[in-house]
């Protein structure tokens, strides 16, 4: 927006709390600030409806990439959402658990401010669900509650499977597991709740100790990638619990699953999507807090920030996706 600037909140996990050298949000944040937008904190927790109309205790923030003091919040404000914002990210963190669920729906609600993601959108997809939507770009898939029925995929998988939860996050219940290990019993049970909770097995893809790429879209057009690669010792690549991160470029495997998927991304209003890769097949489509641009800064000399403010502006301007708004 070249002339007016907007006010802008972010409804996310605590503030003070963040990783100022990772946060997505953060940068984010600050390059809608270094551009002269209003930038606001929102806590989800603060979020309420009033006769229909969504309300939420907001407070302005001034932020700096200067770690200890890398934000100063004004009081908060009590304030109705479409009076005060032209735009809402939602930035929560998963488990998407009945909270989550609920602040989306309020969301939802929203009339003027345009929410980022669509918030039906993000309630239409599951992080590891969305993915079963294309099935010729996965590896094989079985979701399931039942023992027996993950016993029996892990033998046509050969004896070798990644189990993993359908709201986790941060590579937080992922279990790499095989016929002949002695706690492959147990970590079923855990996994499924002893039959209460359905999860996800996919075939176990040895490409991943190559990396699990993490590809970043905006409005369904590849931003960068990030090849996060996993320590010897550990299953998972994600970066928290010690994934490198390497630099990645965009194949044409990665191009082919792009195009296949982006209609449908922009479709249901997924304006900010992560998409993970291993050895050319999609395994996740993150839509409620992608992360990964702090690193692709790192790696590539760039600020891909500022492509996806680019990209909101051109939305408040009314020239962006118009499937990319409620």
């Amino acid at each position: 927006m070249s002339e007016s600037k907007a006010a802008m909140a972010f409804v996310m996990d605590p503030i003070l709390k963040v990783d100022i050298e990772a946060d997505t949000s953060f940068a984010l944040m600050l390059e809608a600030q270094r551009r002269g937008h209003r930038v606001y904190y929102v806590d989800p927790t603060d979020l309420g409806v009033d006769e229909a109309r969504v309300t939420a205790k907001v407070q302005l923030a001034t932020l700096r990439r200067e770690a200890s003091r890398h934000v100063d919040l004004e009081p908060p404000r009590q304030v109705l959402v479409d009076e005060e914002f032209d735009l809402v990210f939602q930035r929560t963190d998963p488990p998407v658990d009945a909270n989550y669920v609920t602040v989306t729906q309020i969301l939802s609600l929203c009339r003027r401010a345009r929410v980022l993601n669509r918030p039906e959108g993000i309630l239409a997809a599951n992080e590891k669900l969305y993915a079963l939507h294309f099935p010729e770009l996965i590896p094989a898939t079985c979701v399931a509650r039942e023992m027996p029925k993950l016993l029996d995929f892990l033998a046509k998988m050969g004896g070798e499977m990644i189990v993993k939860p359908l709201d986790g996050k941060g590579g937080e219940g992922i279990f790499h597991v095989r016929q002949d290990d002695r706690n492959l019993f147990s970590i079923l049970e855990q996994s499924t709740g002893f039959g209460a909770r359905w999860t996800m097995a996919q075939r176990y893809l040895p490409a991943v100790r190559e990396g699990d790429k993490r590809i970043l879209l905006v409005e369904g057009e590849p931003l960068g990638a990030v090849l996060r690669v996993p320590a010897e010792d550990e299953t998972r690549s994600n970066l928290h619990v010690g994934g490198r991160p390497v630099k990645a470029v965009i194949d044409e495997r990665d191009r082919r699953i792009i195009e296949r998927i982006a209609p449908r991304i922009r479709q249901d209003g997924l304006f900010f999507v992560g998409i993970d890769v291993i050895g050319g097949l999609l395994t996740e489509v993150n839509v409620t807090s992608p992360t990964g641009i702090q690193e692709m800064n790192a790696l590539d000399g760039v600020r891909y920030e500022e492509t996806v403010l680019d990209h909101v502006e051109a939305l408040l301007e009314g020239s962006g996706s118009s499937e990319a708004t409620p």
